[in-house]
């Protein structure tokens, strides 16, 4: 949120899930079948541009991006949960999906600025769709707000946060970082980053130049930036530690990246999982 509009970055980001179901050839990375029905109206102008030049770096980049992640994320919960690990928090969900998809029993915490869930509970109320009764919603400013007293309790937790590291400040992302360590041993999360410059290879050079240039646009500028070593060593500082950095193209299987359409891994952000 940035001065009381919507999160132009999650609109963005859940219109390429619902574009890639509509543009992409199968197989799909991920399938959010709800992303459209939320965004209702707001995903036309969205969806028009991805039908129309879907195969341009910054589109057709956004939508690997996001379903990529989102399909890594989800098998790591899906293991989580089969582990016995039932709470799942979602660190600047945005109009995240997972909530409906959630294995039975698992108890879905979404963590994000209070104007973002208000405007999220508005769309689901516009598209009729209920709230699940495993999720909660729980308002914090990530860039100002303590997580400690959200995340207290003796059960382990599965955390995710996608999209959110790279809007935030040094300070921000540590103090989050510094909460997240405190959590029992056995929990384990997922964190997406930006690399810096010089370690994106082509295509995520390609891209970075429309999307960090697009984000400081709309009042959403690009903040941080990490080397894998370097995000490896703060998150040992705060408790936690790293147990892979992923690649784009390793987020899934190799067989879903031999297609006919624009959709190409690249390296600009990464995925890095940690445990306590």
């Amino acid at each position: 949120m940035r001065d009381a509009q919507p999160s132009q970055t999650a609109l963005m980001a859940a219109a390429a899930r619902a574009a890639h179901l509509l543009v992409d050839d199968e197989p799909h990375l991920f399938r959010d079948t709800l992303a459209a029905p939320l965004l209702g109206a707001l995903a036309e102008k969205p969806l028009e541009y991805h039908r129309a030049f879907g195969d341009h770096v910054v589109l057709a980049g956004t939508r690997a991006q996001v379903t990529a992640r989102s399909h890594y994320t989800e098998r790591r919960a899906a293991e989580s949960a089969a582990a016995g690990v039932r709470r799942h928090v979602v660190l600047g969900a945005g109009l995240d999906t997972y909530a409906w998809r959630a294995r039975p029993g698992v108890h879905v915490i979404e963590v994000d600025h209070p104007g973002t869930q208000g405007w999220k509970r508005d769309l689901m109320a516009a598209a009729g769709l209920d709230r699940p009764s495993r999720l909660t919603f729980t308002p914090l400013d990530l860039e100002t707000g303590d997580l400690t007293a959200l995340l207290a309790g003796d059960e382990p937790a599965f955390v995710s946060w996608l999209g959110v590291t790279m809007y935030l400040t040094g300070e921000a992302v540590a103090a989050t970082l510094a909460a997240l360590g405190r959590l029992p041993a056995g929990s384990e999360v997922i964190i997406e980053y930006a690399l810096p410059p010089a370690l994106r290879d082509e295509r995520g050079t390609a891209y970075a130049e429309f999307a960090i240039e697009a984000a400081a646009e709309r009042g959403e500028p690009w903040l941080s930036f990490f080397a894998p070593e370097d995000l490896t060593a703060l998150l040992k500082r705060h408790g936690l530690e790293a147990v892979e950095h992923v690649r784009q193209e390793d987020c899934v299987e190799d067989a879903l990246w031999r297609r006919r359409d624009a959709l190409r891994p690249g390296d600009m952000c990464r995925l890095v999982r940690a445990s306590t």
